[in-house]
């Protein structure tokens, strides 16, 4: 009975040792487990600030990207990021949101290339947007005038048109008259007319109108007698539909932007493609940047690749699509410094002739 006793207390001993021997080895998993997870969880991101520059309205803007801030979220979260909120700002003005990249109080900015080199030193490019081609793309405004309206292709362009409109007015009138007759214009002619310009920054509203003018008649915008700079393209068909300004310098399908604001919110009974006409057709200009900033405190080389693949991913979905077409953008690819550098080149002269 003894010996029983004993092999009974000797097998409960073994059992305890073996318990607290499976004990330790599961304790030991799950802290390797949660070791492992630590190190492969996301990094956390309190605000990602995202500038966009006012080639629209600026409440349209903001209403239309709304849905990025979801989107960017989502996609930065399956690449190692976990943003605690996206803000969505439009600027006052082109270079103000070139100022904020550089300042670092903007961490990512949707801005043209002309923007981009005149804010290379605080700002890097990360991405350039494709674009839906158009079925226009000659140098002859003419060739333009006579297929209207502008229509899109499947086909995607890594560059656009800068474009000069005649508007409505008399003088509008009286020099896409001119130009459809195969007329040459000369510099009185387009210095007795009232412009419409964006900021010095802007490639299509500003620089490539520059180097045209220059080009063309040895003049450039600062020759102008009659300039007006406007806020947003918006705001300058407005003033072109009401007769305000005769002209305005534009990207190629902004008039389809604007076709049916024309009619409604401009207080036009003809359309937008009867009521105007190209003058002029500038060389074809590389298409906008998505930029990073480098004084931004959050922006690593892990945040800028990560960024690259979730405005790519985005660019490839119906939704995300539908949120970058308020710039006309069809979708992203990577970017390098040195495709700006002809938009380099094109700035140096526009500072020389002002």
């Amino acid at each position: 009975m003894k010996k029983i006793g004993l092999l009974s207390v000797s097998l409960m001993l073994l059992f305890a040792l073996a318990a607290c021997g499976n004990g330790d080895s599961t304790n030991n998993s799950k802290g390797a487990e949660n070791a492992s997870q630590g190190e492969t969880s996301n990094k956390e991101i309190k605000k990602l600030s995202v500038g966009f520059v006012p080639s629209r309205d600026p409440a349209e803007i903001v209403t239309a990207t709304e849905p990025l801030k979801a989107l960017l979220t989502k996609e930065l979260a399956g690449l190692g990021y976990n943003v605690g909120e996206v803000d969505i700002t439009v600027g006052t003005s082109y270079e103000a949101v070139g100022e904020g990249l550089s300042a670092g109080t903007v961490d990512v900015g949707l801005i043209p290339g002309g923007t981009y080199v005149l804010y290379d030193d605080g700002a890097e490019v990360i991405l350039t947007a494709t674009r839906d081609g158009l079925s226009n793309d000659s140098d002859n405004p003419v060739d333009w005038n006579k297929n209207e309206p502008t229509k899109p292709t499947t086909d995607q362009a890594t560059s656009y048109r800068a474009i000069l409109v005649a508007g409505p007015s008399e003088k509008g009138k009286a020099l896409a008259a001119k130009v459809n007759n195969g007329e040459a214009l000369t510099f009185e002619d387009l210095d007795n007319v009232s412009w419409n310009v964006m900021s010095s920054s802007s490639p299509a509203g500003y620089i490539y109108p520059a180097l045209w003018l220059k080009e063309n008649f040895g003049k450039t915008i600062t020759d102008l007698s009659k300039v007006v700079q406007a806020d947003s393209y918006a705001s300058a068909f407005g003033r072109l539909a009401a007769g305000q300004t005769d002209v305005l310098v534009t990207y190629a399908d902004a008039r389809r932007d604007y076709e049916e604001k024309w009619t409604t919110e401009f207080n036009r009974e003809a359309s937008i493609w009867d009521e105007t006409d190209l003058l002029g057709v500038m060389p074809a200009i590389f298409n906008d940047t998505v930029s990073v900033s480098k004084n931004s405190k959050i922006m690593d080389d892990g945040l800028k690749a990560a960024l690259q693949q979730a405005f790519i991913n985005i660019g490839n979905t119906e939704e995300g699509k539908q949120v970058i077409a308020i710039y006309s953008h069809g979708g992203y690819k990577v970017a390098n410094d040195a495709d700006y550098d002809n938009e380099r080149k094109a700035q140096e002269l526009v500072q020389q002739l002002k």
